[in-house]
């Protein structure tokens, strides 16, 4: 199907950024956490830094082993019909404007950040306890976010079958990096092939869901760990917590972002 001039000018600006450096606010976090991450390589002992990265990893690999991961797409519907989309259903929305579905996506960027970066805060003063429960809560308004943008677009993602792709999402969100990035649009080729034609989404390697992404929840964890363990530091703890929750969900809205045109533009392109 022929896209239209805004649909394309989408797609060069998803090019843009799939082969462009790390966003500004991740070489900021990068520049800011540098001395952190030498404080921690050196002092935190390895058990802790074991802790924090099971306790990612942990919560990655439940994505696959969960019966379905709960999110109401009505609110979403709710939205689009408030600001004039017409929709009675999800997949109502892959045929609508996406200049409207851009602006109803975006509307969910800023209200995560602020829910993780108040959540990041708070769990900032206790110490590793607390960091233990951070992670999951972190993670659990990532998802909800991912679900959020993605059913903007028409994509219902709740349900372990995409695991493979909220992975890849998480995964570009910790690194920043464009190997990352090319691998998440890969999985969007696949996805948009599935979805094109009515079929089912099954990942991009063939196999187990392990068998696709036993990688992705060690690197993410590499990733983040380190930096949740800054959180430890006393007094500054607290700001610590809140500036990497919302640096990191905001790095997931903006993959989000990008991914979920960019599967509905491949998916348009298909048909």
């Amino acid at each position: 199907m022929r896209l239209t001039d805004h649909e394309r000018s989408v797609q060069k600006e998803i090019e843009k950024w799939q082969h462009g450096d790390a966003s500004l606010i991740t070489m900021a976090m990068n520049w800011a956490m540098a001395p952190v991450d030498w404080v921690i390589n050196r002092i935190v002992p390895e058990a802790i830094v074991d802790q924090a990265d099971k306790a990612i990893s942990h919560f990655l690999s439940l994505l696959n082993d969960a019966s379905g991961w709960t999110y109401d797409t009505s609110e979403v519907i709710s939205a689009a019909n408030d600001r004039g989309i017409e929709a009675e259903a999800i997949d109502d929305l892959r045929n609508a404007d996406l200049k409207l579905l851009d602006d109803l996506a975006r509307s969910y960027f800023s209200e995560n950040a602020i829910l993780a970066a108040v959540e990041g805060g708070g769990t900032g003063l206790g110490g590793i306890v607390l960091i233990a429960a951070d992670i999951p809560l972190l993670f659990g308004i990532n998802l909800r976010l991912i679900q959020q943008v993605g059913a903007s677009y028409g994509f219902d993602v709740s349900g372990p079958s995409f695991s493979p792709l909220v992975l890849s999402i998480f995964n570009v969100a910790a690194s920043g990096t464009r190997e990352s990035k090319n691998e998440s649009l890969r999985e969007i080729t696949v996805a948009a092939a599935a979805l094109a034609h009515d079929g089912d989404y099954k990942g991009r390697v063939s196999g187990t869901f392990r068998d696709q992404n036993r990688h992705l929840p060690r690197e993410i964890a590499k990733n983040m760990g380190g930096r949740k363990l800054a959180q430890l530091i006393p007094i500054a703890g607290a700001a610590i917590g809140a500036g990497i929750n919302y640096w990191f969900t905001t790095e997931t809205a903006e993959t989000a972002f990008m991914l979920f045109r960019a599967l509905y533009i491949e998916r348009k392109e298909r048909m």
